[in-house]
């Protein structure tokens, strides 16, 4: 069997060596900032890695084409969108191979390379290889090392891109010179995607330096000060922060003049990394591997707080709460065992946002996310109950769901949100009038 076709026991294509020199790799885009910076962290390990950032309303129904049309939304658009790009004529089909990240969990999406798999059969490309990206030994390829320089540099990556996500959606709603925010993102982007790969821009005492100017940059910005509605968004990972799994979510709520919070990604990350602690802890294991996550906790947690300290001291923006401040949020109302997707983490995030001022949130429910309803929409009342100024809307992600319906759901949060926002203006200038009074 020729080496670019070599496969193992159960008939897995093996991404070798030599594919690794040749072949280009397809993934998705997710959110944008941070994953245009891990492009290219992959690509200075000798990969050859390109986003997929078609978002043509063909690939959902590419995606029921060829996978079983009662996996979940973000299944079916993952698998839809490789599948489409393959039949694009764009690429050659003998030198492309899809990669996929694998969480190694009870959620659905440890499965995903399985349907890709199947789907690539049905369509008749089951020669093109599929790579699984993780950190529980799964599915081995000589082609694709996750080392730990690679691990630092994409964690960088991430706290990075949460810094440049956070402060852009705090200053483009109220800028004066439109389009100033933008600018500044871009221009950060391209400086750190450089600084990441050719210096030490992922060691902590340069991650620090760079954190602390990016905020001072930020700060620069010159905003109106306009009092806006606030709206947080929490859901499953991928439709939370892709523009394809939410139709464009952030934009439309943008439009409608809101300021929009997405809690950072470094959160998610460290979700999954103190779930394995806690496995080592309850069930035993390997101490080297508890000894790895338990570095690679304090490393990400140390980035996190270095992340807000600039924030803090570097400018006037709000500093979002740290993994464990909404860790101690969601204590008592959903359990630390509830760890299957995005968990308690989920609920954690709505507690989070409500308690910052964001209370206005929009839950994105993507079809058939067990997990994500449980801690999710099964959560709001709960959510309710310990904060009351939470004003929650479940918004459904399916391929058949009209995009009218979802805006017209999330139309209506907000008419709420705004009559909640006047009734503030109005106590707050009240008691103003009030001072004044008292001060002649």
């Amino acid at each position: 069997m020729s080496e670019e076709l070599k496969r193992d026991k159960t008939g897995r294509i093996i991404f070798t060596k030599k594919m690794k020199k040749d072949y280009t790799i397809l993934f998705l885009m997710m959110a944008p900032i941070h994953f245009v910076m891990l492009q290219k962290v992959f690509n200075h390990y000798g990969y050859h890695a390109e986003l997929l950032t078609d978002t043509s309303p063909e690939i959902a129904q590419t995606g029921l084409k060829y996978i079983q049309n009662d996996m979940c939304y973000p299944a079916i658009l993952s698998c839809g969108q490789m599948i489409h790009a393959l039949q694009s004529g764009k690429y050659d089909l003998h030198h492309v191979a899809l990669m996929i990240s694998q969480t190694g969990g009870g959620c659905r999406a440890s499965n995903y390379i399985s349907l890709l798999r199947k789907g690539l059969k049905r369509a008749g490309l089951d020669y093109v290889p599929t790579v699984s990206v993780n950190m529980s030994h799964l599915e081995p390829n000589p082609g694709m090392k996750i080392t730990l320089p690679l691990i630092r540099r994409a964690a960088a990556a991430v706290i990075y891109g949460d810094m440049l996500m956070v402060l852009k959606n705090q200053a483009e709603p109220y800028e004066i010179n439109k389009g100033e925010t933008m600018e500044k993102v871009r221009k950060w982007q391209d400086y750190l995607s450089e600084q990441i790969l050719h210096s030490d821009a992922y060691k902590m005492k340069k991650v620090k330096r760079i954190l602390n100017d990016i905020a001072s940059d930020f700060d620069t910005i010159k905003l109106d000060g306009k009092p806006r509605v606030k709206v947080g968004i929490v859901g499953e990972i991928y439709v939370k922060y892709a523009a394809l799994g939410n139709n464009n979510l952030e934009q439309f709520l943008r439009d409608q003049d809101c300021e929009v919070n997405l809690p950072g990604m470094m959160n998610f990350i460290i979700f999954k990394v103190d779930n394995r602690i806690e496995d080592c802890n309850l069930y035993g294991g390997h101490q080297i591997k508890k000894m790895i996550c338990s570095w690679l906790f304090d490393f990400c947690t140390g980035m996190q707080n270095a992340f807000n300290d600039a924030i803090k001291e570097h400018s006037h923006f709000q500093v979002p709460s740290t993994y464990a401040h909404v860790r101690e949020l969601v204590k008592g109302i959903n359990g630390y065992g509830n760890k299957m997707g995005e968990g308690w983490l989920l609920t954690g995030e709505m507690l989070e946002l409500a308690d910052s001022g964001y209370e206005n949130i929009v839950c994105t429910q993507p079809f058939g996310c067990l997990p994500n309803h449980i801690s999710g929409k099964g959560m709001i009342r709960r959510v309710r109950e310990a904060d009351s100024r939470a004003n929650i809307v479940a918004v459904d992600y399916d391929a058949g769901a009209p995009k009218v319906n979802q805006e017209n759901r999330i139309k209506l949060m907000l008419s709420i949100a705004k009559e909640n926002l006047e009734k503030k203006e109005a106590e707050s200038q009240k008691e103003n009038s009030a001072v004044k009074a008292e001060d002649k």
